[in-house]
């Protein structure tokens, strides 16, 4: 397949599994669905959740539907990007892979977002940093638990971004091996 292409069709399946993650998380983290972001994310992901919803039930605050269409996502870009030479298994097993890739590329600039906005603008709302925030809260509070308090600084997003490097660098690794 040519490069570009591949460039293309690899960005093309990332940001369609990160609708369906995103649209797990907003949920998970009980996201104000007023918030334009969230609206746009479900608005995006509605035309393939909701046919699946009516199969697959929700569980409370965790969307299966989303989840298992990320999964979904990933593998047929596994297997797609294999040349259709992948065996099935092989496939669903790295198109979870993928999707963690994903997850932690997600996580890793939104925590480099928050930081730098926090340094720039500080004590403004806006609606898109707020809801990273509220999305890498249950990354960051474990941390902030076990770190020591520093006065006004927080390390923690620094040592999240730390974890998060090492397991993507991890699951580059694993993907690679397809």
């Amino acid at each position: 397949m040519n490069p570009t292409i591949y460039a293309l069709v690899e960005l093309l399946f990332r940001l369609v599994t990160l609708l369906f993650l995103l649209r797990f998380l907003l949920q998970a983290v009980s996201a104000d669905r007023h918030n334009p972001i969230v609206e746009a994310v479900v608005k995006a992901s509605d035309p393939l959740t909701s046919p699946l919803r009516k199969i697959i039930p929700g569980t409370g605050r965790w969307d299966l539907p989303s989840l298992l269409l990320a999964w979904l996502s990933g593998a047929i870009f596994i297997y797609l990007s294999s040349g259709g030479s992948a065996p099935l298994g092989t496939s669903i097993l790295f198109g979870v892979i993928h999707g963690a890739y994903v997850l932690t590329q997600f996580y890793w600039w939104s925590i480099l977002i928050v930081v730098v906005v926090s340094f720039i603008n500080q004590g403004s709302f806006h609606p898109i940093v707020d809801l990273l925030e509220l999305l890498l809260e249950p990354i960051i509070a474990p941390i902030r638990r076990v770190l020591p308090t520093m006065g006004p600084l927080d390390f923690s997003p620094m040592v999240a971004l730390i974890f998060l490097s090492l397991l993507q660098e991890t699951l580059r690794t694993l993907s690679r091996s397809v």
